[in-house]
């Protein structure tokens, strides 16, 4: 492992029966890294992001290694993901959150406690004997990351955090993340917000047909120094 990687990805290859989703992708992810993935549809992303987590569908293939710290405890750095359309059981908001955190090997006499710290934190402690699933969509991407900052992660995965909420529910959902990153978690997400990669992320790397075509740090990425591809995908250009 490379000094201050948490994760390392070499010579990576993801298919699927006969369709390959990503070619021998070599990556190193840092202790305090905001990292965007951006790309058009099918560009890999998403499996991108599920491999750095170490989470694949059933059917995929991989070749090539991946690599990740371990803690004091011999086991990975630990972490969490919010899917786009995160998933809430027919709950409380607290149970939800509760449920993660007894899944996770957290004692009994904590888990309230923690659950209820995580509500606060993202604005949802008033909520906490409402069901999940009557919440509105950006309360439920709140409570989604509530459920991921509960766990205390070192490192947290999105997978296009704000894609279906209205304005005000993103600017809610992108303070949150910034809060995360400022107390200093690491944070890889997808996104097809430019504007968002731009906000919140401190590198960026664009992937076109599973292969990164640029990974450099954000401002130089929408500058003129990114490669002739992802100058078109900036300018809209490509197909």
């Amino acid at each position: 492992m490379t000094a201050e990687a948490l994760i390392e990805l070499k010579r990576c290859t993801v298919a699927f029966g006969g369709s390959v989703a990503l070619t021998e992708i070599d990556l190193s992810l840092r202790r305090g890294e905001r990292l965007a993935l951006v790309g058009s549809n099918g560009s890999g992303k998403t499996t991108l992001l599920r491999l750095l987590h170490g989470q694949l569908r059933r059917g995929e293939q991989v070749s090539g290694e991946r690599l990740a710290m371990l803690g004091p405890q011999g086991h990975e750095i630990s972490q969490a993901m919010v899917f786009q359309r995160p998933f809430h059981l027919r709950l409380t908001t607290l149970n939800n959150l509760c449920l993660a955190l007894w899944l996770r090997g957290v004692a009994k006499e904590q888990r309230e406690h923690r659950a209820r710290a995580a509500l606060e934190r993202v604005g949802l402690a008033a909520h906490a004997q409402r069901q999940a699933r009557v919440l509105s969509g950006g309360q439920q991407q709140r409570l989604a990351l509530a459920r991921a900052w509960a766990l205390r992660p070192e490192v947290l995965f999105l997978d296009e955090p704000t894609a279906s909420l209205d304005p005000s529910a993103k600017v809610e959902v992108e303070a949150l993340i910034k809060g995360f990153c400022d107390d200093g978690m690491t944070l890889v997400m997808s996104t097809h917000n430019m504007g968002q990669a731009k906000r919140l992320a401190s590198r960026v790397i664009y992937l076109e047909a599973g292969r990164p075509e640029a990974d450099l740090p954000t401002a130089e990425f929408f500058s003129h120094a990114a490669p002739s591809a992802a100058a078109r995908f900036l300018r809209a250009e490509l197909p």
